[in-house]
């Protein structure tokens, strides 16, 4: 059974999206999807330790997209031992995100982490743009990617290229 994370920087923009994005096509994908992935979650490199929502713009492009954030989800920080020890892929929205986790963690145990968009077909090695300093139109355009990518875990895990425990 895979466990994923999804990380960004802060966690209240793309990892919260991807971690909505994720729980909702489990649903599609039927009961034994959301059996295999029990654990989801999000978190963020620099993340605030106090924790907060997720980015207004971002819980609103969700909403258009009739997605939907738990109303008690926090942002968190990205926990090096607990997190690598826990989630069997770390999918990341960006290169300084790997960096960051190679750094902190070593080479070895970052080998679990890589970009998300490597799961979406002919996105392969491209980053999930940030949108928080651009128009609230930057979040459609990440949630469009984001399904893309979710897309082809899916197609991973029914072909039995998605490992877990």
């Amino acid at each position: 059974m895979p466990s994923i994370l999804f990380v960004c920087t802060a966690n209240i923009c793309r990892s919260p999206m991807a971690e909505a994005i994720f729980k909702a096509k489990l649903a599609e994908w039927g009961p034994e999807a959301a059996r295999a992935f029990s654990t989801v979650a999000s978190a963020g490199v620099n993340a605030d330790p106090r924790g907060g929502p997720i980015d207004a713009r971002a819980a609103a492009a969700l909403q258009r997209k009739g997605y939907e954030v738990a109303r008690k989800w926090r942002s968190r920080r990205f926990d090096i031992e607990a997190d690598f020890n826990r989630y069997d892929h770390v999918l990341v929205m960006e290169e300084d995100h790997l960096a960051a986790l190679r750094r902190k963690a070593g080479a070895e145990r970052a080998a679990k982490a890589q970009l998300l968009l490597n799961f979406a077909p002919g996105l392969q090695g491209r980053e999930v743009p940030d949108p928080y300093f651009g128009p609230a139109t930057g979040f459609d355009a990440v949630i469009e990617l984001i399904e893309q990518a979710v897309g082809g875990l899916g197609a991973a895990w029914r072909e039995g290229r998605l490992a877990g425990r």
